[in-house]
């Protein structure tokens, strides 16, 4: 089987790897890929979804696979299928849970899905009175796209009325932010769970939990993830059921009811409240770290796994995972999530711990290759991830490979899986 992958970063790396390990999979193409993707692959560089239709007929690839949401969100799965191409994702128009958050929204409330209480608008008026009914924090949302910075926690009214005005007058988002949703906040611990979804049926991934915030201790301003693990010992199985009949289940029948059968990954960042799983989000693509750490506990060959979604056969498919943790660690460069570094080289030292080669290992994003050097020119340039019989035995192979990492600049947390170690010992 051929195999490509669209997408740059840590996830994308991470499926190829994932899809490397398979031996029915013959040859791995990325689009574009980045400067470590050609360690598995071939770097594919065409932008133009059409033009990467033709490609993929000419070269005979069984499977495309979408990782990032701008390109589902602009219709390339709608291309592809129009020309018979076999692709893992959801369509235009079921990429609007991600793509617009006031669809998501109203989609939750016609079919009962447990979310926050919200108004969406576009009038200034209208959201001003709703902030003044809520209780602070209140939570602001751009309505599209905003690489995941369209949302504001206001900590006053106040704050939440700056935020909704420079949202409305497209100041801090452009279009993205000129119709929003205002909501109240609510006060538990997220999790986010990954459901691979092939129209009518689908498998529910370990939960994960990701680190937004740049600073140990979860201080700092939010990032598009600093790490993640998984599974996270913050859900037990009444807590999975709940999720799944009130939230997953009703969205993969809702979607398909609707005339948007929803094929791809249905990410759901839910809030929970006392026992309770809300729906804060839902995003239609892997996130980024977390991607990074369910991938390795796929026990399940993963291009079978990608092949039988995109084929509408998952009833088919008894998907596995191996009993084990992996903890992500994300390595970014010097200025971010503020502005672009200057590109540093990458040095990775001889690994001389056998264990360490078993257990841990790299998944480069924001990397490129020049001058035969692999060089750190994205923000989040690459994420090390141990696995290990425990939380704790993988979090200290992620960070003993940290160790062994050394690039100008560089910057992690010290502290990924602390909520679930704290919790172990406590």
């Amino acid at each position: 089987m051929r195999v490509m992958v669209v997408g740059s970063g840590g996830r994308e790396y991470a499926i190829g790897r994932a899809l490397h390990k398979d031996s029915a999979v013959e040859k791995i193409y990325f689009a574009p890929g980045n400067g470590a993707t050609p360690q598995m692959g071939e770097n594919v560089d065409i932008s133009d979804y059409s033009e990467l239709a033709d490609y993929v007929e000419q070269e005979g690839i069984d499977l495309t696979i979408v990782g990032p949401e701008a390109p589902l969100v602009g219709g390339i799965v709608d291309i592809f299928k129009a020309r018979g191409l076999k692709i893992f994702g959801p369509s235009k128009k079921a990429a609007q849970l991600e793509g617009s958050k006031i669809f998501m929204k109203n989609f939750l409330a016609r079919h009962n899905i447990p979310t926050a209480r919200y108004i969406e608008t576009d009038s200034i008026e209208a959201a001003f009175k709703f902030i003044d009914s809520l209780p602070t924090p209140i939570v602001v949302k751009a309505d599209g796209l905003c690489a995941g910075k369209g949302v504001i926690i206001a900590p006053t009214h106040d704050d939440a009325k700056k935020a909704a005005s420079e949202m409305l007058s497209g100041k801090a988002f452009g279009e993205a932010g000129t119709k929003i949703v205002v909501e109240e906040f609510l006060d538990g611990y997220e999790l986010s769970l990954f459901a691979i979804c092939d129209g009518k049926d689908f498998v529910m991934l370990p939960a994960a939990q990701d680190h937004k915030r740049l600073l140990d201790n979860d201080e700092g301003p939010n990032t598009g993830g600093m790490g993640a693990y998984a599974p996270t010992p913050l859900i037990d199985d009444e807590l999975y059921r709940k999720i799944e009949t009130r939230i997953i289940r009703p969205t993969v029948d809702g979607m398909a009811e609707e005339g948007m059968p929803f094929e791809g990954v249905l990410f759901a960042g839910l809030m929970i409240v006392n026992g309770e799983p809300y729906t804060l989000e839902f995003n239609v693509r892997f996130g980024d770290p977390e991607c990074e750490v369910l991938m390795p506990l796929l026990k399940t060959p993963a291009g079978e796994l990608f092949d039988k979604a995109a084929s509408g056969r998952l009833d088919e498919l008894n998907v596995e995972f191996i009993d084990k943790y992996a903890v992500g660690v994300v390595m970014a460069s010097r200025n971010y999530p503020y502005k672009s570094s200057e590109p540093a080289e990458i040095i990775v030292d001889k690994i001389v711990h056998t264990e360490l080669v078993d257990k841990a290992h790299i998944d480069f994003a924001g990397v490129s290759l020049i001058d035969g050097k692999l060089m750190a020119t994205g923000g989040r340039v690459l994420v090390c991830v141990g696995l290990g019989e425990t939380i704790k035995e993988a979090r200290d192979y992620a960070y003993m490979l940290c160790g062994q990492v050394h690039f100008a600049g560089k910057q992690c947390r010290s502290d990924i899986a602390y909520q679930a170690l704290r919790d172990a010992d406590g």
